[in-house]
């Protein structure tokens, strides 16, 4: 076999090579690229070795190339198990939530005394373009014009009460998306 070209050693043994790698790692293209990688590497050690290479080297290439394809494909299929665990129990998650969603808590005295008192501790021009905003649905411009303000100035008072209204309400934070986005 010494001196032989990768043609002949191609020719020769890629077919049983190939069911070989196939019977263990059953993917066509997986098992061609493993028969290919291991012809390669087989020839060169034809090439560069004093000694006769044998059959033996060449199932040896190939049961071991196999073997990292197949370790590697455990490893893959164990991440996306668990991603898949952690899809599966965030999703729990959110139905269980939805589930304990009481629409009747959502207007609850608990959190109207939460609003309340954090709008009446807001100051009173700030109060008063939130109110605008969230209760009487005015726009930035009808509210600048109103009080005088930029609309800049408008924005900037809705967000300083939405953002004492987040911190205030956080152990409700999808009701305050829902009451005041």
């Amino acid at each position: 076999m010494k001196g032989d070209d990768f043609n002949s050693i191609y020719e020769r043994n890629y077919r049983r090579s190939f069911l070989f790698t196939k019977s263990y790692v059953h993917d066509d293209m997986a098992a061609e690229d493993i028969v290919a990688e291991s012809l390669v590497k087989y020839w060169r050690l034809s090439l560069s070795q004093e000694a006769e290479t044998s059959e033996t080297l060449l199932l040896t290439i190939l049961k071991n190339k196999a073997l990292d394809y197949l370790r590697h494909k455990v490893i893959h299929e164990s991440a996306i198990e668990n991603i898949m665990e952690l899809n599966d129990r965030e999703l729990n998650i959110r139905i269980s939530t939805l589930e304990a969603c009481d629409p009747e808590e959502i207007f609850s005295h608990e959190i109207q005394t939460i609003i309340h008192n954090t709008l009446q501790s807001l100051p009173e021009q700030t109060r008063r373009i939130f109110e605008m905003s969230r209760f009487e649905n005015k726009t930035v411009k009808e509210i600048a014009e109103e009080t005088n303000i930029t609309a800049k100035g408008v924005e900037y008072h809705i967000t300083k009460a939405l953002k004492v209204l987040r911190i205030n309400l956080k152990d409700y934070l999808p009701l305050f998306y829902f009451l005041f986005s």
